[in-house]
Formats: C-alpha cells, sequence, structure tokens
C-alpha cells in the first residue's frame, strides 16, 4: 500500500471544476484536497497586520525572532530558521548535511524523495536512496543497516536517514523512530525529520501536544516543521537544530533566495498558529474519522480507517479514482485523486456540518454504483 502525503497531487479538482456539468453550483464549496487550502482567519489576519518587522536578512526582524525562539524552545533545540516553505526546509536541511557525492536515505514515497522536485540532487548533487515502505508507513531497520554503503570510492557516502511524520495520515509510533535513529547513529548517519505534519502526530499520541512533539523531534539531528497545513497559517516552515547547524542551514537559506526581508508579517501568522491551533487538530482527526466511519458500508469504496486527519479510499473495480472525483467535483465536494487512489483532507475550515455533508455527498455521487 503507497503512503503518498503530497500536499500537491497531479490529479486534483479545482474550485472551478464544481458544477461543470452543468446545473448550479453548491453554495459552498467543501474543499477536501489539502490542508494547505485553509485561509487566515480574522484574528491571524490582525496578528499578521499588526505584526512589528524589521529586516530579517539583518536579523532584525522582532516577529521572526519570537517564532524562531518559541519553536525551539517548545521542540527543544538550540535555533530554528523560518523558510518559505516544507520543501525549502528540507533542501536547507539536505545540503546541510551532505555534500556532492554523498547520499540520503528515504521512503519511496516521502516527500522529501518523490514531491520536492528532486532538488537535493540538481542543486546539491546529493544522490537519493529510496527504499520501500511497509504497511504502516514505516522503513524496516534491516532496509535501513543493508542501504549504508561502505567506505569505498566506488560507493556514494551514506550520511542521512530521512524519516517522515505523519507519513500518508500515519503518525509513527515513538519506539520505531527510537529504533530507526538508534540504528542510523550507530552506522555515523545524521537524522532529519520531515515533520511537516509533525503535530497531526503528536495530537495522536494523546497528552500535551507540545510535550509529545518535543519526544519524537528529540530523537532527530534536525526536524522540519509546516505552518501552513493543519495549523492553517498561509505561509511558512522552521528548520531545527543545532546553533551551528542552523548557521549553516542559513546560509543555504540564503542561496536558495530565501531571504524574506520583513518576514515578520508572514511569521506572525505562524506564531499565531503555534500558539492557538495545535490542539485543535484533535477536532481535524475526529472528522476524518467520522467520514470514514460514514463511509465504511460503500461497497463502491474500499475506505482506509483515519488515523489523523486523512481518509484515504480505493474504488471499487469499474471505478477510477479520477471518475469518483469529477462526480464529487459536481456536487461541491473537492479531493485529490490517484491512480487508483483517493484522499480526503480534513482541516480548520470543515466542521463537523461539513463532515456529514460530505458523508451524505459522496454516498449519493456512488449511488448505484455498488452500493451495500
Amino acid at each position: 500500500m503507497r503512503t503518498t502525503d503530497a500536499t500537491d497531487a497531479p490529479a486534483t479538482a479545482t474550485a472551478a471544476d464544481v458544477g461543470a456539468a452543468g446545473g448550479e453550483a453548491p453554495a459552498r464549496v467543501l474543499d477536501l484536497r489539502s490542508d494547505t487550502v485553509t485561509r487566515p482567519g480574522e484574528a491571524m489576519r490582525r496578528a499578521m497586520a499588526d505584526a512589528p518587522v524589521g529586516d530579517d536578512v539583518f536579523k532584525e526582524d522582532p516577529t521572526v525572532n519570537a517564532l524562531q525562539e518559541r519553536i525551539a524552545e517548545r521542540l527543544g533545540f538550540e535555533a530554528a530558521l523560518f523558510v518559505s516553505s516544507g520543501t525549502q526546509s528540507n533542501l536547507c536541511a539536505l545540503l546541510t548535511h551532505c555534500g556532492r557525492g554523498d547520499e540520503y536515505i528515504a521512503g519511496q514515497s516521502a516527500h522529501v524523495y518523490r514531491w520536492e522536485g528532486g532538488g537535493a540532487a540538481v542543486l546539491g548533487g546529493i544522490q537519493p536512496n529510496p527504499l520501500p515502505h511497509r504497511a504502516d508507513g514505516t522503513l524496516d531497520p534491516a532496509d535501513i543497516a543493508a542501504a549504508v554503503k561502505p567506505d569505498d570510492p566506488h560507493f556514494p557516502r551514506t550520511r542521512l536517514l530521512c524519516l517522515e511524520n505523519t507519513i500518508g495520515g500515519r503518525p509513527v509510533p515513538l519506539d520505531y523512530l527510537r529504533t530507526a535513529t538508534g540504528l542510523a547513529r550507530e552506522h555515523g548517519l545524521a537524522t532529519h525529520l520531515d515533520g511537516a505534519r509533525l503535530f497531526n502526530a503528536a495530537v495522536a499520541a494523546g497528552g500535551d501536544p507540545f510535550e509529545q512533539a518535543r519526544l519524537i523531534a528529540g530523537n532527530f539531528d534536525s526536524v522540519s516543521v509546516c505552518f501552513s497545513k493543519g495549523l492553517g497559517a498561509p505561509v511558512g516552515s522552521t528548520l531545527l537544530g543545532s546553533r551551528e547547524f542552523v548557521a549553516r542551514a542559513l546560509r543555504w537559506r540564503k542561496a536558495l533566495g530565501g531571504g524574506m526581508r520583513q518576514a515578520g508579517v508572514v511569521a506572525a501568522g505562524a506564531l499565531y498558529a503555534l500558539e492557538h491551533h495545535v490542539p485543535r487538530l484533535a477536532d481535524d482527526h475526529a472528522h476524518a474519522a467520522l467520514f470514514a466511519e460514514g463511509l465504511k458500508d460503500v461497497a463502491a469504496l474500499d475506505v482506509e480507517p483515519a488515523q489523523t486527519n486523512m481518509v484515504f479510499a480505493e474504488p471499487a473495480p469499474g471505478l477510477t479514482a479520477d471518475e469518483v472525483r469529477a462526480r464529487l467535483a459536481e456536487r461541491g465536494v473537492l479531493c485529490a485523486a490517484y491512480p487508483g487512489r483517493l484522499r480526503f483532507v480534513f482541516h480548520l475550515e470543515i466542521t463537523r456540518e461539513d463532515t456529514e455533508r460530505a458523508v451524505r455527498t459522496v454516498r449519493e455521487a456512488l449511488e448505484g454504483s455498488s452500493t451495500r
């Protein structure tokens, strides 16, 4: 089973698709393509408008500095670097950990390998070594160990293990993270976590989400955290690590065009999200679970139980994912479609009532398509 966690599926509907087959469009589109589609609410917009700013390239933007200090303290790191996106954050990490001719180990469906334009290879001469995922999205420790190259001029130098949490909407168990990163250290590898949805994993673990996030992040040398997914900020991620690591990553951010000057305007949205939107991720998880439960008896779909804010479903034989996506789009529900698979993502703009409507819409769209 694939564990794709992409935010930009190649075959997604757009709002323009709604009602494309004719008829009156619904009053409100339910956009379940991704948790990146959220828009800042009034309070977040006010925080952004009122944010004190300065030139961040000179390290003089007080809001950027506050965000970097706050997330570093929350996750137990010495320093953090505000960047434009999760892709830029991961790329800065890879370029900082590895040099030309080095390689990193990641999963076949990991965002850092599959969905980021091959940036490490294109810009850093860094070779990926992608491994197959197990059913739960993890990499087999035996595969990780076997992938580490010996010190021989015939081979690239294996430098880094990259893991992702969540992966395909699945939280990765803490014991596994400890085992995998411990194995990496035994082989002399650095470790990086693509924690684009780290706080979803932390909320799923139960208890204090910041404490859980700290426990997860503490296994890694560097961690990327995204604010523009479930946390609902319009833009931005942070890369965390030691002071020395972040100082070197800052040079790569500059080389990648990441000096954003008065970036406090957008950092304020991320800071607001960090302070106000983490515990409420539990609502998204609950809505995803309600959606999956409401469709479990629909024979036209094989629906996976939700573990965080995502629901994946495979259409029955005779139906394609694109066909189902188009039917739903006509009825005002947008989702992502991959070959043979659908993804529905719940976020802060989707209420329980919206979720119930989405369930009804899917059932109506598939009525007569082998519904039990």
